[in-house]
């Protein structure tokens, strides 16, 4: 790192990716050093601060780090650069000795302290942390202040599970409940906000579990409590575990309204012999048991899932299994990913790889079949009367975007604003979208019209 102080910062940009955790924990790191004083930086300007906040799952992710800093580096005159995510915990090392440009790490049970550490880099100190205290950080951020429609919520972080292939139990620690009340206080303080949606978050979401007054809930029994919030009207759920779909959770999606049909629930493979080389804890046959007792209690429920091709020794029959079990299944909509080998897990220790070539035939075959899947759940949806979600402006003038209860992407014309709620016929579908028509307002969007 440069060992050499550096101006005051007055502005910042933070560039997230990897899953919605990371776009949570991007908002909030937002939030803490705008209370710190510094500015988002205007658009088309380059920040004082530029802070990359970025995963560590596939290799693809992390590389992608290091250029983003080169760029940064050649862009002229250098900003102060921070890295933070799973990638920052996972290479904390590593950053600093490839990249000694950067200024500050970070890992994500951590960023609490990104004013401490800004404070360091600015007086020429190292600054880095990459510990994981076992006292929340999220007592230590400061109250929810962004306003969106929709908007994450993270109640559960951590893994258990230790999947062969997987770095989470690694880079974001041991599982790790958010108490009940501070959950639904921050959750309120999003509703006031005006967030109509929002999406409980989790690396083993449904793992979570809590206190209420003494009772020892689930995560259906916090959807629950979540659902009696006044101006709250829809509520998700994401990443969920086989292993920790309970019959209450399960139940949840039949009582609570607001909890919307959508569940994402990985596999990984079809191949038992896989399932059991990644340490999933379940079995092909276990998982479709799931499934059907999901679709017994809420018969539109759609299912995405995460497929990984191409793990060490996964043989043509493996895969074929696997395309079998995608069959059966017949998702909304699904991701995929050519295995990547992590440093320090037990999968990238074998010496039995699968070839590239094979890993590429494989990942367009299975694609394909997902495609078909996805265009086939939104053909089907041709007819229906649903409510969405208005949440961005569309490419063409008067059309805007937004989100059914199963997720899927609708378009349309309509004079609606963000954050209403408004009845549409859908009309027409696509692999990744749906178009629609409006037949009605929400409330809000009908007070709005009637008081005009």
């Amino acid at each position: 790192m440069y060992a050499v102080k550096m101006r005051d910062p007055k502005t910042y940009e933070i560039r997230s990716s990897g899953c919605q955790m990371n776009a949570y924990d991007g908002d909030r790191m937002a939030e803490l050093l705008e209370t710190h004083g510094l500015q988002a930086a205007p658009e088309g300007e380059t920040a004082d601060l530029v802070l990359l906040n970025s995963c560590h799952i596939r290799e693809k992710a992390a590389e992608k780090v290091y250029s983003e800093i080169g760029r940064l580096v050649a862009g002229g005159q250098k900003p102060m650069i921070a890295v933070a995510g799973c990638v920052a915990q996972a290479e904390g090392a590593e950053i600093s000795r490839r990249a000694p440009a950067v200024d500050i790490v970070v890992g994500p049970q951590a960023y609490h302290l990104l004013p401490e550490l800004l404070a360091k880099a600015k007086s020429g100190e190292a600054a880095v942390d990459t510990t994981m205290p076992r006292i929340s950080k999220f007592a230590s951020l400061p109250g929810r202040s962004r306003r969106a429609p929709s908007a994450f919520l993270t109640v559960q972080e951590g893994c258990d599970k230790f999947c062969t292939y997987c770095v989470v139990p690694y880079t974001r620690g041991a599982e790790l409940s958010r108490p009940f009340e501070a959950i639904v206080d921050e959750a309120q303080a999003l509703v006031d906000r005006g967030a109509r949606e929002l999406t409980l978050l989790g690396q083993n979401v449904n793992a979570w579990s809590g206190e209420e007054q003494g009772v020892r809930r689930g995560l259906g029994g916090l959807i629950r409590r979540l659902a009696l919030l006044p101006g709250l009207d829809r509520i998700r759920y994401t990443t969920s575990h086989p292993a920790d779909m309970s019959d209450d959770l399960i139940d949840a999606h039949v009582e609570v309204d607001k909890l919307m049909p959508f569940l994402h629930l990985p596999v990984q493979s079809g191949s038992d012999r896989i399932l059991k080389a990644m340490n999933r804890g379940h079995t092909a046959s276990s998982y479709m048991r799931l499934i059907d007792r999901v679709r017994a209690a809420r018969a539109d429920m759609a299912i995405s899932g995460d497929f990984i091709v191409g793990f060490p020794g996964e043989s043509d029959g493996d895969f074929e299994a696997t395309l079998r079990l995608v069959e059966t299944v017949g998702y909304a909509q699904a991701f995929s990913f050519k295995y990547s080998p992590r440093p320090g897990t037990p999968a990238a220790e074998r010496n039995d790889p699968v070839e590239a070539p094979v890993m590429d035939e494989r990942l367009q075959r299975l694609q394909a079949l997902i495609r078909s899947q996805q265009l086939a759940f939104n053909q089907a949806s041709v007819g229906r009367r649903t409510s969405i979600l208005v949440d961005r402006p569309g490419r063409k003038p008067k059309q805007k975007i937004g989100k059914s209860p199963w997720l899927q992407s609708v378009h349309l014309e309509t004079e609606a604003d963000k954050g209403d709620l408004i009845e549409v016929e859908i009309v027409s579908a696509g692999p990744n979208s749906v178009a629609g028509v409006e037949i009605g307002v929400g409330r809000d969007a009908a007070k709005l019209r009637s008081a005009a």
